[in-house]
């Protein structure tokens, strides 16, 4: 694993340079099998780098992410605005989901050719919600805002349920499959999250038929969490969007190289790769970035020890080979 932390240090100046600002970045990597979120462990460590470069007339905040905690991004944006006069976010290829949530923060959104947002419409995780088909009996599976307003919608517009005793019926099938409080988070989340954009986007927004149109089109109306908006539909949308120079854009591009370098997000994490022929094996991957030029950077390192082991098939004799991952560590460290 190439260690680019000075490379990226000199890009983050050259970028300063540019634009005129103080730089802040953060990655949530999304290396397959190593994927990371924003989390509320990374709140109070961004107010240290903060801390560092206060006062900062403007703070270009450099952000690659696939979402993750909804409050979390909503502390850290506004934490940032707390810091600045003027917040740009720079996507150099993806912020998605929570991600999007802080970019509907930002004064603007400078965003390369690859780069892309995404919907907000939040999914639910806890102990209470659906088990997931041949996993472990502790896997939970993610219930999505959205998809359960979809199968309402869906009962009323394709099969014609109207208020009533047909409408029960589905809510009380829909509640032997998801719990009764695992829906009613739902619909709360609903509600927070659009009161939350509609919050952010006061200072990039002044229209509010824009933003009405901005919020139900990334809650709802995109269709799915995984529909993709580039730069030109995210102007089309309404919101304050830039394209970098050419020189600014080569700058992202290197950024976007050494970080990928770094974190291997195009290597996927394989246990069976790693041991080869060993029995025992120990590795450590470094999955979140959090960088700027005023503060030393911090790194979210998951280390641990491979170790191949043989288990009899319940109810028969024959060996069954198994990979057993001990995590050893899991967290920030400061570089």
């Amino acid at each position: 694993m190439p260690d680019t932390y000075d490379a990226r240090q000199a890009l983050y100046a050259a970028i300063e340079k540019d634009r005129k600002s103080r730089v802040v970045a953060l990655v949530t990597g999304d290396r397959p099998n190593m994927q990371t979120q924003i989390g509320n462990d990374s709140v109070d460590l961004l107010s240290e780098h903060l801390d560092a470069l206060f006062p900062a007339k403007k703070i270009s905040f450099i952000l690659y992410t696939n979402g993750g905690n909804t409050m979390a991004a909503w502390n850290m944006v506004n934490m940032l605005k707390m810091f600045c006069d003027e917040l740009e976010i720079i996507v150099p290829s993806r912020a998605r989901s929570a991600g999007t949530l802080m970019c509907l923060g930002a004064d603007m959104v400078l965003m390369t050719k690859q780069a892309t947002l995404g919907p907000i419409d939040p999914s639910l995780s806890g102990p209470l919600n659906p088990g997931i088909p041949g996993a472990s009996p502790d896997a939970r599976a993610p219930v999505s805002v959205e998809a359960v307003r979809g199968y309402i919608e869906m009962a009323k517009q394709d099969f014609g349920v109207k208020a009533g005793s047909d409408m029960a019926h589905v809510l009380m099938n829909l509640s032997e499959k998801v719990h009764p409080l695992v829906l009613g988070s739902i619909f709360r989340s609903r509600s927070q999250i659009q009161s939350l954009a509609r919050e952010l986007l006061k200072g990039q927004v002044k229209d509010a038929a824009k933003t009405k149109k901005i919020i139900d089109f990334l809650c709802s109306e995109s269709g799915s969490h995984d529909y993709t908006i580039n730069r030109r539909e995210a102007k089309q949308l309404g919101l304050n969007v830039e394209v970098p120079s050419e020189k600014l854009y080569r700058l992202i591009k290197d950024w976007l190289q050494a970080m990928r370098a770094e974190l291997e997000v195009t290597s996927p994490f394989d246990p069976n790769a790693l041991l080869g022929v060993n029995q025992t094996v120990k590795y450590s991957c470094t999955r979140c970035l959090l960088e700027s030029t005023a503060y030393p950077g911090h790194i979210f390192v998951s280390e641990g020890e491979l170790t191949r082991v043989q288990y009899p098939i319940p109810g028969t004799n024959i060996p069954q080979e198994a990979i057993n991952d001990q995590r050893l560590f899991e967290g920030w460290r400061p570089r």
